[in-house]
């Protein structure tokens, strides 16, 4: 689980794969004199923690830190007013897609900082939620990251496999770091996959993702997992001008393979320009969109336009929010935020993002602007 090597002066310890401790060699060579190597990189101070896929500092968040998992975009836990939970408990991506809605990936401009959450604490405020729902909740882990990055995933599907309340497990992902012993395992902890494959030509799809894109093994997991008990989703991204005509390759591929055992095989996504996401100039309007859509829903006899309804989504009376948009209030700063000019703190008991260069431990005053969905942002006063 730990591998451990040198980068110039500093001694580098891998851990799961995912989290990069890291000292001075120098400092690391005293340090080992008096203590051994597992008391120095959980107990030293004098290190840096990087997410190994992006190289951007790593927090983690556990139940000790006192860092509520309600109130971010980024991790811990979304409730969007439905039987669906949102579950982020990492973030950070090994792929640089141009149509990044989050400006994700080792190639991000605006991003500094990565989280990760302890599974542990995860799973108990998840459980808090589930039981305020009630039966028939689906668990949706997605977010600003790669969910197969989180180094405990296995841990965390088991986990939400417990709780009573859970009827569905979903996962998004690229499908990159997906292999058949990893499927097999997974088989009785995941309900559905959405997989992300916006191209099925080697040239586009190296273009889309940003990377040397292994195509041909996404395919080959595309179809193991059609063929295992967890359903398939393919959800690519239609890029107009750019992958147009991957997008009927792409429901052809799905429905020869078997996607769509219990919800629907497909769910293609409309590109759509974010603020702070990364933007193309082929925007195609949503009626052009939907058209085309309905017109390959008669010519391969597959659902193509998705309602909440096809996945048993349902309106569910939210999770309590006890912070309001135009309230103002003075708290302390307890991290680093996620992007360049962040800070996050922490106000009856919700994480809220605010718009500072104030540093870690000092207080800041602030206006409430957004209290949408249970996430907050903040700007300094």
């Amino acid at each position: 689980m730990i591998q451990e090597y040198d980068i110039g002066d500093e001694k580098v310890f891998l851990i799961r794969r995912v989290i990069e401790v890291r000292f001075r060699r120098e400092t690391y060579l005293e340090l080992l004199k008096k203590y051994s190597k597992e008391e120095i990189i959980q107990f030293a101070e004098d290190k840096r923690v990087l997410h190994h896929a992006t190289k951007r500092n790593l927090h983690y968040i556990t139940k000790e830190s006192h860092i509520p998992l309600f109130g971010h975009a980024a991790f811990g836990l979304i409730d969007r007013g439905t039987n669906l939970i949102q579950i982020r408990p990492i973030t950070g991506c090994n792929l640089n897609c141009i149509f990044c809605s989050v400006d994700e990936g080792k190639v991000s401009k605006t991003k500094k900082n990565d989280f990760i959450v302890d599974p542990d604490y995860l799973l108990g405020e998840y459980e808090k939620i589930a039981g305020f729902k009630g039966d028939g909740v689906e668990a949706h882990i997605d977010g600003q990251a790669e969910p197969f990055l989180y180094p405990f995933i296995e841990d965390l599907l088991k986990g939400l496999r417990k709780i009573k309340e859970t009827e569905t497990i979903s996962i998004q992902t690229n499908g990159t770091l997906l292999n058949e012993s990893m499927i097999d395992r997974l088989e009785n902890s995941i309900d559905r996959i959405n997989l992300s494959i916006s191209a099925l030509d080697r040239e586009t799809a190296d273009r889309i993702y940003g990377v040397r894109y292994p195509l041909e093994k996404v395919m080959e997991m595309a179809e193991y997992i059609a063929q295992s008990k967890i359903d398939l989703l393919i959800a690519p991204v239609w890029l107009p001008g750019i992958n147009d005509g991957e997008m009927e390759r792409i429901i052809k591929f799905a429905l020869e393979i078997g996607a769509g055992k219990k919800w629907p095989p497909l769910g293609i996504q409309k590109y759509i320009p974010y603020r702070g996401g990364r933007k193309l100039r082929g925007v195609m309007s949503f009626r052009s969109f939907y058209q085309r859509l309905r017109e390959w829903e008669d010519e391969y006899d597959v659902k193509l336009v998705l309602s909440p309804k096809d996945f048993g989504i349902e309106k569910r009376e939210r999770y309590p929010s006890p912070i309001r948009r135009g309230e103002v209030f003075s708290a302390r700063i307890v991290l680093d935020g996620r992007s360049y000019g962040e800070r996050i703190a922490v106000v009856r008991n919700r994480v809220v993002t605010v718009l500072t260069d104030r540093n870690p431990g000092s207080r800041v005053k602030f206006l409430v602007t957004r209290a949408k969905d249970g996430i907050y942002l903040g700007e300094e006063l």
